[in-house]
């Protein structure tokens, strides 16, 4: 990106997210039917697929666990036992029941309550328990408590590496400098459709990344191929 002015930088970001919408069209995520089922797969789908995560999920629900009321109610050794597909399962488990313990002690067992706290600070909050990291909480903001707030996963990282857009590619550094990023491709837009392109970009990032932009780029046939020739 040596020599290019960030605006044009986002300008290409936005460029991207309009070639995926209409290449893969609206993908109405995340895969889930309430918002404690999005925090339960925002854990899980750390370092595991995401079919991992659905047979996860399954489990839980056949053991009446994808509320906080079933979660708090089953014993730690059934709830390793039923996310061990998701791989990590005793550190992932312990992280769940934190997360409940948190949302108990502080917030009265509510989501909504929870939802209700300024995004900044509650950020800090979900950073601060176990098993929460920069994505984890900015995915449980953004799909499970409607907060605006930009997503960016290793697709994402990948993309800005393969296409030029950022200098720092990796690291935390590179996820703080993305979401950066994405806030200014998306700034023209109105407020309050923020949360539904953020949303949607990262879904698509993710389908993206899944079709064509693997650990070793599929770049045949991929909508953004045509940007390639900017990233030399």
């Amino acid at each position: 990106m040596k020599g290019r002015r960030r605006p044009e930088v986002a300008k290409r970001l936005r460029w991207i997210h309009d070639q995926l919408a209409a290449a893969y069209g609206p993908q109405h995520w995340w895969p889930a039917k309430t918002p404690f089922e999005v925090i339960l797969g925002a854990y899980l789908t750390q370092n595991t697929a995401w079919k991992a995560v659905e047979r996860s999920l399954a489990n839980l629900r056949a053991a009446g666990a994808l509320t906080v009321e079933g979660l708090r109610a089953l014993p730690l050794e059934d709830l390793r036992r039923c996310i061990q597909p998701s791989g990590f399962y005793t550190r992932k488990a312990a992280a769940l029941k934190a997360f409940v313990a948190m949302l108990d002690e502080e917030f009265g067992g509510s989501l909504k309550a929870l939802a209700a706290t300024p995004p900044a600070g509650l950020r800090d909050r979900l950073l601060a328990l176990p098993g929460v990291g920069p994505e984890t909480a900015d995915a449980i903001l953004l799909y499970a408590l409607g907060h605006v707030v930009p997503v960016a996963d290793e697709y994402l990282r990948r993309i800005a590496e393969r296409h030029r857009l950022q200098e720092v590619a990796s690291g935390s550094k590179s996820y703080g400098a993305l979401v950066e990023l994405t806030r200014e491709a998306f700034a023209d837009d109105p407020r309050d459709t923020h949360a539904r392109l953020f949303n949607e970009f990262h879904a698509l990032t993710v389908a993206v990344g899944k079709a064509h932009c693997r650990r070793t780029a599929q770049c045949e046939g991929c909508p953004l191929a045509g940007d390639l020739r900017y990233a030399k």
